[in-house]
């Protein structure tokens, strides 16, 4: 039986940045399924060259568990490696490579684990979920949940193997991204009273974001749970002007806003808004208007649910919560599953040059799908 490093090594082979397809993977992982008897449904995303995947083993009916993870990976450019980042590269127990901790190791156990598994004694489905562009917004498993949806899909729940440790997070922050289009109106910069100048207000607005974060850091809802307790919001890119001497007609904001349970960003966002309304009166000639440009709901699941108190017992874990998003809200919201964010290596080697997962990681990620699994039997 091939081994889980060995499936992680051919995984890590396809290069699939978000921009790029994921075909390749999703055909190859496909084989491994069908040689290991289970049964496939590859579904063509909104984009070319994009696919989810669903696979299934054991009962066609029932409500089995689904073990899901994306199949995208940030880009290596511009980051100085020291092996290549497409070729799976071990050194002592550590295992390099795009992609080994964030999160092809987890999807590389689920598909030796769907192998290993004992297909008659199966009496309710386990099903393999794996997605395109989680790292561009969450963006590609929204097809997959809504067909799922749509066949009135159903399961006990959900296991995302983002990595986390292996320890099992019932919650994390919701995200918000925005842009704020700043518009002036060009003038020389002799004769500024003429203009209006964009990066003047694009200024205000920053210090706008930055007010509001410092509100609800101080009145907001907080959960003590996470390193940051409350909603942050914040300003991440500013492009605007075009020379020295002219008084700027365009200047771009791109902010984000996370938020805890308590706070609904959507909230946010008008009052951004209201702000942008007050600066753009007060210059006379602008005017400022704000877009949302991709959001994914936050995720929140109760200790006490018996579907994360199973996998609570089969991770010998204490809940947790994680700062970094996932597609577990998605599953939660369009599918209403009980979802837990359980997975190898860690985040914080995640979208960094020489990125790794440790073999003893994949042991204890294969020793926790087995136990899983084992629930799934007669």
């Amino acid at each position: 039986m091939i081994s889980t490093a060995e499936t992680l090594a051919t995984l890590i082979s396809f290069p699939t940045v978000s921009a790029d397809s994921n075909e390749a993977l999703i055909r190859w992982s496909a084989g491994r399924i069908t040689a290991a008897g289970g049964r496939i449904h590859i579904m063509a995303g909104a984009k070319p060259g994009k696919f989810n995947m669903l696979a299934s083993f054991g009962p066609e009916t029932g409500v089995g568990i689904v073990l899901s993870g994306h199949s995208d990976v940030v880009p290596v450019a511009g980051q100085a490696w020291n092996t290549d980042p497409f070729i799976l590269t071990a050194k002592g127990r550590k295992l390099y490579g795009r992609g080994s901790s964030d999160m092809k190791g987890f999807l590389a156990s689920a598909l030796s684990a769907a192998a290993r598994a004992d297909k008659a004694k199966l009496v309710r489905p386990l099903h393999l979920a794996f997605s395109y562009d989680e790292e561009v917004g969450c963006i590609g498993i929204r097809d997959l949940l809504a067909r799922l949806a749509k066949e009135n899909f159903q399961a006990e729940g959900c296991i995302i193997g983002e990595p986390t440790e292996q320890k099992v997070a019932l919650g994390h922050k919701g995200k918000l991204a925005g842009c704020i289009r700043c518009i002036g109106l060009p003038a020389h910069s002799a004769n500024p009273s003429l203009g209006c100048n964009a990066i003047s207000l694009a200024a205000e607005m920053v210090c706008a974001v930055h007010t509001l974060q410092a509100e609800l850091a101080e009145s907001g809802a907080h959960d003590n749970a996470y390193p940051f307790p409350s909603t942050s919001a914040q300003v991440g890119t500013i492009k605007g002007g075009t020379a020295l001497n002219i008084v700027p007609e365009f200047c771009e904001l791109q902010f984000e806003i996370r938020n805890v349970a308590g706070d609904a960003p959507r909230a946010l966002v008008e009052r951004l808004r209201g702000n942008a309304a007050n600066i753009a009166a007060h210059h006379g000639k602008g005017r400022i208007t704000i877009e949302i440009t991709n959001e994914y709901p936050g995720l929140d699941t109760p200790e006490n649910d018996a579907f994360a108190q199973k996998i609570l017992r089969a991770a010998s874990s204490q809940p947790a919560k994680i700062g970094f998003g996932t597609e577990g809200g998605l599953f939660k919201e369009m599918l209403h599953l009980p979802v837990v964010v359980c997975g190898p290596g860690s985040i914080d080697r995640a979208h960094k040059p020489d990125e790794y997962v440790t073999q003893d990681e994949l042991d204890a990620c294969d020793a926790f799908l087995d136990r899983v699994i084992a629930g799934l039997y007669a």
